[in-house]
């Protein structure tokens, strides 16, 4: 186990730099206001399984209301200060019609027409995945929504909503033409006629959508050909994903697009101030925004004054910031990493978070020997999962295989202990049957292979790998590239000839939205199906979940799905490891909520959480910062 062994002095120089207010060109401006609500709507129940918040603080805040709710302990809310948060990759998109594989911070000006429950006890749901169960799903600008027909959903915009007031937007409201403007041009942005498909409708369940249009200033009907109800609140919402955000049509019609960041126009609660590429990005709070905050209905958001947001790309600076009381909050950190920071920095508190996917190695399956299915029963059988979840993981993990659906999502996936003996037998740690499957298979002496992982993988692990499959006589070479060139040699050129792992996740144990996540990775016509998995029995699922007019139905559906993809072996399952959130004590709302202050391609709810997170001043002071 890897120890990082920090220089703080030097590294706490960097972190102030990279604080300071940078010298590049900046623009400012202003806007207008008003209320909230909140919609109803109809869905099916999920219990969260997701492991309890671990947490250590030496600064006490007494509560200061005597009103009974859970958020009390948290004490009163308190407007200025700045809040800081890190990403680890450039921010290079400003524009959600780009949103593919693009990090980007435009969910703090821009909003999303539904967002999560800041009122819900995180007892009965935390939204530390991108899955939201539809029951847990609120309106930002929507107000209400319900279907007219089976296969239209009426959704009510609020009403009093302003754009910033910048130019060309000068502040006017926001309409319902606005969000038909976004989704017509997702589809077409030519002739918005639904008819050529841009570039987000690939790969998603988008081209079930025949039209979307505002028949009133306030009010968009999404019409469907489906009347699916599971799929159209899984595409209308889409999770955590940044895309859906709504950028404003007067820059797109008069610039071409919403790329360059001085055209930074949205509804949200900041206003982009200040960017530079590879370093910072600035945001200042909008005077004029019209959201209160749900659990202090009289108080009017955002509380911090600035959210600056730092490229840092190496973790161990970040570390060294956190430590130094310059970052609020660091996302996506290992088991080894949280164990260090519990002995050198107690007071931080730790939150454990499910890893976005499972881990696995993924073969090449349209070439020897990974045609032959007993190989890979061979490759899972020779690795002793179960001692990895206890020595290498602490103990902190499930130790179970993982499908195609992760085993936090309760309620969709085929869980392990539902599975019958003969499937577990088929993926428990037994060398002498996986050398005897070698065998039967024409290998009786194991054979040389490679995997190609990024450079961001746990190569811990994949050593510990290496070394199981060595005793069964497997040879593993690993080859490491960079991420981008991993997705270009891997993920969308398929040039691999033998396994593929990527640091993460890959395609396994997704928490996404379920119809979604049939609809991806392994279909056969899927760009990015790198296992050149062909199956029409796997592709016929989606069709059957998209056909169906029943949640639980539905439901049924993609726990078989589960069940065939891993009665196929499709992939060699390691496990669904935890990462770690640290929050500073002072701190206050971060549960570990994704998109708060981390997202594949960058915080997807910036418009969201870090509006309603707020600064204890006093806590801060006391710890020295």
């Amino acid at each position: 186990m890897k120890r990082i062994i920090i220089c703080i002095l030097l590294t706490c120089l960097v972190i102030t730099a990279l604080v300071l207010p940078s010298c590049a060109k900046t623009t400012t401006s202003t806007s207008t206001p008003i209320a909230t609500s909140s919609p109803t709507t109809q869905t099916t129940a999920i219990t969260s399984t997701v492991p309890p918040v671990t947490t250590s603080s030496t600064v006490k805040v007494t509560p200061t209301s005597t009103s009974g709710n859970w958020w009390d302990s948290l004490g009163k809310p308190q407007y200025g200060s700045d809040m800081v948060i890190r990403i680890n990759k450039d921010i290079v998109n400003f524009d959600p019609f780009f949103y593919s594989s693009l990090t980007t911070i435009e969910s703090a000006w821009m909003e999303r027409l539904f967002t999560n429950d800041w009122t819900l006890d995180p007892s009965v749901f935390r939204y530390t995945a991108m899955f939201r169960p539809n029951e847990f799903v609120k309106g930002q600008l929507a107000q209400s929504w319900e279907f007219t027909d089976p296969t239209t959903l009426a959704v009510h915009l609020r009403q009093g909503i302003h754009w910033q007031n910048i130019a060309p937007a000068n502040g006017r409201e926001f309409v319902a033409d606005d969000v038909a403007f976004k989704y017509n041009r997702l589809f077409d942005p030519v002739t918005g006629g639904f008819t050529k498909g841009g570039p987000f409708a690939s790969g998603s369940n988008l081209p079930l959508l025949i039209s979307v249009t505002a028949p009133d200033k306030y009010t968009v009907l999404f019409k469907w050909k489906t009347s699916n109800p599971e799929l159209i609140y899984e595409t209308v919402q889409l999770g955590a994903k940044s895309e859906l955000c709504i950028e404003n049509p007067d820059v797109v019609k008069l610039y071409g697009d919403a790329t360059d960041w001085h055209h930074a126009i949205g509804t949200g609660p900041f206003i982009l101030k200040d960017f530079v590429s590879g370093a910072s990005a600035t945001l200042v709070k909008n005077p004029d925004y019209w959201g209160y905050d749900e659990r202090y209905p009289q108080n009017k958001l955002p509380y911090v004054d600035t959210l600056k947001i730092l490229v840092i790309t190496d973790n161990s600076t970040a570390l060294a910031g956190l430590r130094a009381g310059k970052l609020d909050a660091l996302d996506q950190m290992p088991i080894q990493t949280a164990m260090d920071m519990k002995k050198s920095n107690p007071e931080i508190a730790q939150i454990k978070i499910p890893f976005g996917n499972g881990i696995s190695i993924d073969p090449r399956r349209d070439t020897a020997p990974f045609k032959d299915i007993k190989v890979i029963k061979a490759m899972q059988m020779a690795i002793d999962l179960p001692t990895i979840a206890t020595t290498y993981y602490q103990g902190t993990v499930q130790p179970y295989p993982v499908g195609n659906i992760s085993q936090y999502m309760t309620g969709w996936g085929f869980m392990y202990k539902d599975w019958p003996q003969d499937l577990k037998d088929e993926y428990a740690y037994n060398p002498t049957a996986a050398k005897k499957l070698l065998a039967d298979a024409g290998y009786p002496s194991g054979f040389k292979t490679n995997v190609v992982v990024d450079s961001g993988h746990d190569m811990d692990l994949l050593a510990i790998v290496k070394s199981y499959f060595m005793a069964v006589g497997i040879d593993m070479e690993i080859r490491v590239m960079d991420n981008a060139s991993w997705q270009s040699f891997v993920g969308t050129g398929h040039k691999q000839d033998q396994l593929a792992s990527l640091s993460t996740g890959g395609i396994t144990g997704k928490a996404v939205e379920p119809i979604v996540s049939l609809n991806k990775f392994i279909k056969s016509m899927a760009p990015n199906n790198y296992l050149m998995y062909f199956d029409q029995a796997y592709d016929d699922f989606y069709a059957k979940a998209v056909a169906t007019t029943s949640v639980d139905e539905v439901k049924k559906i993609v726990r078989d799905q589960d069940e065939y993809w891993l009665r196929q072996h499709a992939t060699i399952s390691l496990l669904q490891p935890m990462t770690f959130t640290f929050v500073q004590p002072w701190l206050k709302g971060h549960d570990g909520q994704y998109g708060a202050t981390y997202g594949s391609w960058g915080p997807s709810y910036l418009f969201f959480y870090p509006a309603r997170f707020w600064i204890d001043q006093n806590a801060k002071k006391v710890l020295g910062h």
